[in-house]
């Protein structure tokens, strides 16, 4: 199982000093991928009364496709991961083209997490429809892999229409890893149709376990591998009493998990440098150790 680390998007401040040295202490380390978070844009709160949305406009998001061009150019090894992309808030084409430039800078270190989003407001921002979001991301899945694969494509479906057009450079990975988030059954579904991986956002527990076994039977019966097919696990520390953590991990390891992130955020730090601190610790933690 591979253990990597959230990006703290929403604490490690605008310093890209600081976001360089996050993400070379992290690779030094050992970590084996940085997965982070997204958001466009937060809503104003005083406009939003009774608001339940875990993030709002207070909340810090770097972009992930620019972060990720910025990342590839101050480390060599770390996998590069987003969890998740709101792909229906998205032009596919646009996508698939900074997706392309990300694994060619990064020499083929992207994996492209991608999912369907809560925040109505945020797509209305973005001029998308909110309503129709499941239904696109799943021909937009196809549309990325023929734009990551062939260097002209020609398509007419539903939402998309390429007149013999491509994107120039192809990616390094052809085509780039998907995979899905989302815990409902709408989401593992089309996870298991379609992607090469699923990203769960509960803690590893009898529930999850049957889910996990489901979304297997479900791969299976889509005629792919199920050997072939990841998880993601995520540990919340802020979520996880201390004691819990290994539990935790050996869950996680006993669902079959391929990989493992570690988020920091939530935990009252005092600042940027104290996440960089915090990992430094959990290496040893977690037995996260550089490759020979």
């Amino acid at each position: 199982m591979r253990i990597g680390l959230v990006f703290p998007q929403t604490e490690i401040g605008s310093d890209p000093a600081v976001i360089r040295e996050y993400a070379q202490v992290a690779e030094g380390l050992g970590y084996t991928h940085l997965l982070t978070y997204e958001h466009v844009v937060g809503v104003d709160l005083a406009r939003y009364p009774g608001w339940r949305g875990p993030y709002h406009a207070g909340h810090q998001f770097h972009e992930p496709f620019v972060l990720f061009g910025y990342l590839a150019a101050v480390t060599e090894r770390i996998e590069l991961v987003t969890g998740v992309v709101i792909l229906p808030q998205r032009q596919t084409v646009l996508a698939a083209k900074q997706a392309a430039e990300v694994d060619v800078l990064s020499g083929g270190r992207l994996r492209l997490g991608v999912g369907v989003g809560w925040n109505e407001a945020e797509y209305v921002a973005l001029g998308m429809d909110f309503h129709t979001r499941g239904r696109r991301e799943e021909e937009q899945i196809e549309v990325l892999r023929l734009l990551w694969t062939q260097p002209v494509v020609t398509y007419e479906g539903r939402w998309h229409r390429l007149p013999a057009v491509g994107i120039n450079p192809l990616p390094v990975q052809r085509p780039i890893p998907i995979w899905l988030g989302g815990m409902s059954e709408a989401a593992r579904r089309r996870a298991a149709r379609l992607a090469d991986g699923w990203m769960p956002q509960w803690r590893p527990t009898a529930e999850l376990r049957a889910m996990v076994e489901e979304l297997r039977e479900w791969v299976a019966a889509a005629g792919r591998d199920p050997a072939s097919f990841g998880i993601e696990g995520r540990l919340t520390l802020a979520q996880v009493p201390t004691s819990e953590w290994e539990k935790d991990v050996q869950a996680w390891r006993g669902l079959g998990a391929t990989h493992l992130c570690i988020n920091t955020m939530g935990m009252g730090l005092a600042g940027p440098r104290e996440h960089i601190r915090l990992i430094r610790e959990l290496a040893g933690v977690f037995g996260v150790e550089p490759d020979a």
